[in-house]
């Protein structure tokens, strides 16, 4: 699908921030909205209509909250219908054939599966659109009259399908008045560079490898094989979406807005709970505020914080897909996080910090087996071979042929996601070096020149993020 090629957005942003910059200030969130509706229509014309209905439960939700301000009852009643219609649209796309499939196998029923093509990034813009009317009902944001201002904070497209989740409570000052100055722009290329470099030169190339040994007979291949694989697969998706994150950023800096972080080097992590917070960030935060909180968080008791979290990290695993392996995949992290909160994390402060690593990066890659393959019999084969199952020597020519092949990225990739290079980069332009005033915009421009030359030769580049 064109939509999903990151040589389409490649193309189409130049486009749009010329328009965005031409037009006066007064239009530029008009702008915002237009680019956002065109850019998601490009490869689906007609769930436009879904966003638009989307656009339309909240902001009129906001406009009668406000109307009935000193109407309690009113407000919690505008507020359930919201919630329930945003889930309603989300449920219909995303869990209904999931959902008509299971009833069918459990009784023997034969209901018809409509098997409605999923919206790209619905469950973004639909949890983005109903933090408004949440935070809107507790009287933590003013409203939004404008409804051009409000379509438009829905449809920024760089960060429309893929995050970060943008509450309107992190943007709705910039909505109204935000300046664009030289510096912004610079930061925004710079940003937007670095996540271009991680998803074309690193997930690109790891996401290759992680494809040809997917295909191989899963009862074949030796450990180490299976092994490299998981570890392609593993390195794949954090550059990817870290790599379109920071070209979410990036875009918006250079239109004024400021996104919220959404990685913070996840795969250094002492453990999971710590990995949580540092991987996907706003999406974590989002369930936190909205639903680990409001089910009374930590302050019911152990027992009532051990239901909560595991409520929590299940809902987290389905908000990714609907299939059972993405259930499990989210109940595999709630079950291990509250194994830290209850006696595991007390000892895991015992150990040195490396062991502490690897324990979270260990499981970490044995959750990304769950979270791949769709069929479970899938994810237990693969397991299988990683363990030795197969009964396949533990190193043979296809590992020593991939890892040679793949030595140079693999490298690449420990040391980028180890952070040396940030804090490299870090203590460097605290000093003011002169390496960061003058290598740095040489080498953004090597970067970008390189990145182009690989999209050439490649026209579908699509980003894993957006098929939720």
């Amino acid at each position: 699908m064109v939509f999903s090629s990151l040589t389409f957005l490649f193309a189409f942003f130049p486009l749009s921030l010329l328009l965005y910059y031409a037009v006066p200030y007064r239009f530029k969130n008009f702008i915002l909205l237009l680019t956002g509706l065109v850019f998601y229509g490009w490869g689906e014309p007609v769930y436009i209509i879904i966003m638009i209905i989307s656009i339309f439960i909240d902001y009129s939700a906001g406009r009668i909250m406000d109307h009935f301000s000193e109407k309690p009852a009113i407000r919690k009643a505008v507020l359930l219908v919201s919630v329930v219609m945003n889930l309603g649209l989300l449920g219909v796309f995303k869990y209904s054939s999931f959902f008509i499939s299971n009833i069918n196998a459990l009784f023997g029923t034969s209901l018809t599966d409509p098997q409605l093509p999923l919206p790209i990034g619905i469950s973004f813009y639909t949890f983005q659109s109903m933090s408004y009317s949440i935070d809107l009902y507790r009287r933590q944001i003013p409203v939004q009259k404008n409804i051009i201002n409000f379509g438009a904070y829905v449809t920024m497209f760089p960060q429309l399908v893929a995050g970060p989740i943008v509450r309107y409570e992190d943007v709705h000052r910039e909505l109204n008045h935000r300046t664009i100055t030289t510096d912004k722009i610079a930061d925004g290329v710079y940003q937007f560079i670095v996540g271009l470099a991680k998803k074309v030169l690193l997930a690109n190339n790891l996401g290759f490898l992680w494809t040809t040994i997917k295909a191989l007979p899963v009862h074949e291949i030796s450990p180490a094989t299976a092994w490299i694989g998981i570890l392609a697969f593993t390195f794949q998706i954090y550059f990817d979406f870290s790599g379109y994150s920071d070209m979410a950023i990036g875009m918006g800096k250079m239109m004024g807005f400021h996104f919220p972080q959404n990685f913070n080097l996840p795969y250094i992590s002492k453990s999971i709970s710590e990995f949580w917070r540092r991987w996907h960030i706003t999406l974590g935060s989002w369930f936190r505020e909205y639903v680990y909180i409001p089910l009374g968080g930590n302050r019911k008791g152990m027992k009532r914080t051990v239901i909560n979290l595991l409520i929590v990290w299940t809902l987290t695993g389905f908000w990714h897909g609907a299939s059972w392996n993405f259930l499990l995949w989210g109940l595999y992290f709630g079950v291990i996080i509250v194994a830290e909160r209850l006696f595991l994390g007390k000892l895991l402060q015992k150990l040195p910090g490396f062991v502490q690593i690897f324990y979270s990066f260990f499981l970490v890659v044995l959750g990304w087996v769950l979270f791949e393959f769709v069929n479970l019999p899938d994810v237990w084969n693969y397991l299988g071979a990683m363990f030795g199952a197969n009964g396949t020597p533990f190193i043979d020519t296809s590992f020593l042929y991939y890892l040679k092949s793949n030595l140079v990225v693999f490298a690449l990739a420990i040391i980028i996601s180890s952070g040396i290079v940030q804090k490299g980069y870090a203590i460097l332009e605290q000093k003011g070096n002169w390496l960061v005033r003058y290598v740095t915009p040489v080498a953004c421009i090597l970067v970008f020149l390189l990145c182009t030359a690989y999209l050439v030769d490649s026209t579908y580049n699509p980003f894993l993020y957006f098929r939720f």
